[in-house]
């Protein structure tokens, strides 16, 4: 269901699925727009919140968005995260969630995934994002879903997006660094199987060797603390560190300055924002265009 368009001008490839997106408006029954997918406020639980008005199917919509923010519209994967949460017990505030998701889409139903292949080389780029503790403010500070925190990643192939993910994470987090590093750690998870992966394929389509073994992987993290972290020798930590680093530090020893590392990016480049938080209709924008080329 994704429609492929090609741009002989630039060699830019458009992934859209306007079908699919209409769909989903007619399943929702919206009929205007807005400029986010989501409110700068996360989305609570709402135990004590209306209930729902069933005017459609909840979860057959957010099947249908999983796919969507999945194929070609990385741009509402943390809305559609918030509200695929709710699947069982939803009430009337994540009706009204996802309706904003809608009400996004069809401000935006024409666009899609821009791909521009940088051929500068065959490399891959991770960028890495996390929200500490962004349910705080808005959840029941006496549940312990208030102190999860979000992480967000983008894996791109010759600055193609290839892998995105926007994830609550199981492991509590003491600290910002604390919640940077363990998305660090659960980006490395998907980062290192997909280094073997194209090895692979690139040897099977020809692509010679010269070019494999200069396969290099370059991971862009914002938090100047968890790369400080990251790039310690293998079985060292920092004092305040010890107690998740020996969990997590397994990934440092995959680090090799000519094939994996992990640097700094500053966090208005950071492609990865977008993943992790609502974000005002500006910053929102912005991240959008490093993220999905528009």
């Amino acid at each position: 269901g994704v429609h492929i368009e090609r741009n002989e001008v630039d060699q830019s490839i458009k992934l859209t699925q306007k079908g699919l997106i209409k769909r989903i408006i007619e399943a929702l029954g919206v009929n205007h727009g807005c400029h986010t997918p989501a409110t700068v406020n996360a989305l609570p639980i709402d135990a004590e919140g209306a209930g729902p008005n069933q005017d459609y199917n909840y979860a057959s919509v957010v099947g249908m968005l999983l796919y969507l923010s999945g194929h070609s519209r990385p741009d509402i994967c943390f809305a559609v995260s918030q509200v695929a949460r709710f699947i069982h017990g939803h009430k009337s505030s994540h009706e009204e969630a996802i309706e904003r998701i809608g009400q996004y889409l069809f401000e935006t139903s024409e666009e899609g995934l821009i791909l521009k292949p940088n051929l500068d080389g065959f490399h891959m780029d991770c960028y890495v994002d996390a929200d500490f503790a962004g349910l705080w403010n808005v959840e029941d500070q006496t549940s312990p879903q208030s102190v999860r925190s979000r992480a967000g990643y983008f894996i791109c192939v010759c600055d193609c997006p290839i892998v995105w993910k926007s994830q609550l994470m199981v492991p509590l987090a003491c600290s910002t660094m604390q919640a940077e590093y363990n998305a660090l750690s659960m980006a490395m998870k998907d980062v290192l199987p997909l280094q073997e992966l194209f090895r692979t394929v690139g040897a099977s389509l020809g692509i010679g060797s010269d070019h494999l073994t200069q396969f290099k992987t370059t991971v862009h993290e914002d938090n100047k603390g968890a790369l400080n972290l990251a790039n310690l020798e293998p079985g060292h930590n920092t004092p305040r560190s010890k107690h998740y680093g020996i969990r997590c530090h397994w990934f440092r020893s995959h680090l090799k300055s000519n094939r994996t590392e992990v640097v700094y990016i500053e966090s208005k480049k950071q492609k990865a924002d977008i993943l992790t938080k609502g974000l005002a209709r500006e910053p929102f924008k912005e991240s959008r265009f490093l993220s999905c080329g528009w």
